[in-house]
Order: structure tokens, then sequence, then C-alpha cells
């Protein structure tokens, strides 16, 4: 018979513990202090990260310090920091210092919120900052919804939701409606559910890239009269090309009239509600059935951070509630097992960074902070116009904002070129992130402005080295 390990195994004595975390606590606190200096994005290429990272399985441990030296040269400085103030790609993911170390706080005691018996206080927490979010953005106090990973697996939730509510789970004549602007993860999640693409109609946008409620109706029309059942409009929040938003009123209307589930996806967009401005561009956001939103965009936490809203709340538990005996969870009425209303039954405490942040900064911040990215990308759009080079493709909107560099003289078939190339050299000069999109078959240049930390002058000096990159790039300049 083998002895038994002793219990030393897997373990750091206290002072081990103290130390590794003060070390940990120093490469953060550098990182967030130091980050406007470093580039705003480094990449190695595989063969390199290969040669670096590449070994056997380790049999025997190495000293802490060897293994924290080669994450911070290795890993660390090869990554998009996406909470940099010039990182303009994508999406931004500006964290704070708050959030992270209630993340430290929910891995260091281990938070199970699967069930009420498993962590009351945490699953409390959670269904408390699920309703902040309910109330912040408009929806009834019948609400209910939980926090998952991103707004890949919120999109799942409540379509599932919406399959069972309008389809009863029977999906083989049914149709969803949406535009070519939503993010893939919609017609992921149609896909995971049983949706052949022939059930999901991707309209074409207007010219503001929004849903076009006309489409729609005709689209439908044709379905019903072809014995489909139409069940679910996906509506956008904030689009992640242009920060568009489809008519909520009226699509809220039209579902309405039609029997039909409205979801919007507010994975990028929904958090604008919290300012003035970003609330009248989201009007009838209170009125959808199903919300999508990403707390690890722009409310600035880190990853991993999405949530699922769904109108009335019960529905998300007809859809998923399964009886497992095996965990002998008494059905209680004051208690609430958040398995049951999603696909994960094994949870993390990902609500406690939100929480956590919200009752140290204050909501009031966060407004503040939102408001902050409209306005620069706004800011931006007014310097882009004082050139004659650029060409704004579409204005700024809840901080999004999409140009082009149009040289005079320039062929229309080489601006596309030019502007890629601007793109590829601004990222590999490290200043700052811009990315690109391709909009109604033109190349367009893109910056995200939501970043608190962003400075007008960043703005300033980001657009003055495009331009420059510009006419460098450009034999028509």
């Amino acid at each position: 018979m083998e002895s038994i390990p002793p219990d030393e195994v897997l373990q750091l004595s206290r002072e081990e513990m103290r130390a590794l975390g003060y070390r940990v606590i120093d490469i953060v606190v550098e990182h967030f202090e130091n980050l406007r200096n470093k580039p705003a994005t480094r990449s190695a290429g595989r063969s390199t990260l290969e040669g670096r990272l590449r070994e056997p399985l380790p049999e025997r441990g190495s000293d802490v310090e060897v293994v924290l030296t080669q994450l911070q040269q290795d890993v660390f400085n090869n990554i998009m920091y996406l909470s940099h103030p010039r990182f303009f790609g994508g999406i931004p993911s500006p964290s704070n210092f708050i959030s992270a170390m209630a993340d430290v706080l929910a891995s260091g005691f281990n938070v199970f919120t699967g069930i009420w018996i498993g962590g009351s206080g945490a699953v409390e927490v959670e269904l408390v900052t699920i309703d902040w979010l309910r109330q912040l953005c408009g929806l009834p106090d019948t609400t209910g919804g939980l926090f998952v990973s991103g707004g890949s697996v919120a999109n799942l939730i409540a379509l599932a939701t919406a399959r069972h509510v309008k389809l009863k789970d029977q999906i083989k004549e049914g149709v969803a409606y949406c535009s070519d602007q939503t993010h893939s993860s919609v017609e992921r999640a149609l896909h995971v559910l049983g949706f052949a693409p022939t059930q999901i109609r991707k309209l074409p946008s207007d010219e503001q890239f929004r849903l076009a409620l006309t489409d729609l109706r005709r689209e439908m029309a044709a379905d019903r009269a072809a014995g489909k059942i139409p069940f679910c409009v996906i509506a956008n929040a904030g689009t992640t090309h242009t920060g568009a938003v489809d008519p909520l009123s009226e699509l809220a209307d039209f579902c309405g009239e039609e029997g039909l589930w409205l979801h919007a996806d507010g994975a990028y967009g929904a958090a604008a509600v919290l300012c003035h401005k970003g609330s009248s561009l989201l009007e009838g956001l209170e009125r959808v059935d199903s919300l999508a939103i990403d707390p690890h965009k722009w409310l600035f936490q880190p990853f991993e951070i999405g949530c699922v809203l769904v109108r009335d709340g019960h529905q998300l538990k007809e859809a998923f509630n399964i009886h497992l005996e095996y965990l002998n969870v008494a059905d209680r009425a004051d208690e609430v097992n958040l398995c049951d209303y999603g696909i994960q039954l094994t949870r993390s405490f990902r609500a406690l960074k939100l929480w956590m942040s919200f009752k140290v900064f204050g909501i009031e911040a966060f407004r503040k902070a939102v408001a902050k990215g409209i306005a620069l990308a706004e800011l931006a759009e007014n310097l882009l116009r004082e050139s004659s080079c650029w060409e704004i493709v579409t204005p700024a909107e809840m901080g999004i904002l999409t140009f082009r560099y149009v040289p005079v003289g320039c062929p229309s078939t080489e601006v596309d070129a030019v502007n890629h190339r601007i793109e590829d050299n601004m990222i590999a000069t490290g200043f700052a992130m811009v990315g690109s999109r391709v909009l109604k078959g033109r190349t367009a240049l893109r910056m995200c402005t939501i970043n608190p930390h962003t400075t007008e002058a960043d703005i300033r000096e980001t657009i003055q080295r495009l331009e420059r990159l510009g006419n460098e790039l450009s034999l028509y300049s």
C-alpha cells in the first residue's frame, strides 16, 4: 500500500504565501502605474514563443521567482494591453484595481455560487448586483438574470429562453431575425441551439447601419406565408462596428404586435444608459424581453464578466431548471439556486468585482467615465473633420468612430490598401492600437474611445500620427 502524502504537499508556509502575495501585488501595481509608457500591443511569432515556452511537463517544481520572471518576460510582454489608454481597437477592456483585487479574493476563497447552500452570501451579492443593473437599464422588478463569462454566453442563454417560451423548444419551423451588423456570437448561439442557417434572417442594415423595420416586416410576412414560425428579433444596442443602435422602441412595438421575443445585444453599448446622451440613444431598452450586457467592456471590469437579464425572471428558470436529486437541494421559496437559471452548475463569484467597484467608487464615477468615452469619440471626429484628407464614414456614436484616409487624387481602388497600411504601421509602432472594419464594401479605420484614462492629448497625438503615416504611405499625398 502506498503511503499517504504529507500535509505539506501543494502547500506554502505562511511566510511564503505572504512573500508571494506581496510580490504579485507589486507586479500588478507596476502594471497599472506604468501602462501608459508601454506599447499598446505586443506580439511575438509562434516559433519564438514555442522556443521560449514549450517544455516537458515538469516533474519537480521550480523556484516561484523564476516562474514569475518567465511569466513577465514571455507572456505579459506579448499581449494586447486592453486597458492601455491608447488601445482603440476592438472593444477595450479598461480594468480597475479594486475589481482585480476582488478577483483575487474570489479565487482565494474559492467561492461556489451554483446553489444557495454552497455560497449564500455570494449568491445574495449576485442577486443584488443583478438588480442594480436591472434598475440602471430601466427593466421591471420582475426581471431576473445572472452573471456569465461574456456576451456570447449571455446571448446563448437569452435565445435559449426565447426558444423555450415562444417555440416550446420545437425549433423545426422557427425563424430569428437580425441585421448584418449583429455580432457573430448571436449566429453561433442559434447554431448551438439547433437552428440551421436557413432559419436565421440576417437583413441588410440601412445607411446608419441599423435594422430596417420595413425589411423586417416584409421578411417576416413572407416567412409566415411559407408556413414558418417567426419567434425572435435580435436588436443591437450599440454594435461593435460603429456603435449603431437599432430602433428599439419601434422594434418593441412591432414585436408586441406580432408576438415575437425581442432580445437586445447590448454587450458593448447597454452600459451607455448610465449617462444622458447614451440613455437617449438607447430609448426603448427598458422594453426588451432580454438583454445581454458585458461589464468587462464599458463598466471597466477585468475579464470575465458578462450578464444576461430576462424581463420575466421565472422564464429563465422554466427554460433551464432540471431537478438534480444528488445535490439534495431543498426547494425553499426564499433560497435561489443560480444553477437553475443557466447552463452552469459550477459557477465562480463573478459578481464580487462589479459589486465591490460600484460600492467603492459609486455609480456617479461610472456615469462620468461613460460620458467621457462618448465625448472623446466626438473630439476625435471634430479633429478629423479639420483635415481635408480624412473622410468620416460613421460619425461618433456610443464612443465609436470610423473614418478613412482619402488623399486628393487617390483612386478608389488604392484607398483601401492605404488605410490597411496605416493600420498595420500604427500597430507596429506600438504607440496606439487602431483597428479597421469593412463597412458597405469600404475599409475604414476605427477608434473605440471608452477608456476613462484616455486623455485629449492621447486622441490628438494618435490622429496626428495616423495622418503622418498616411502622408508617408500614400503616393498621392
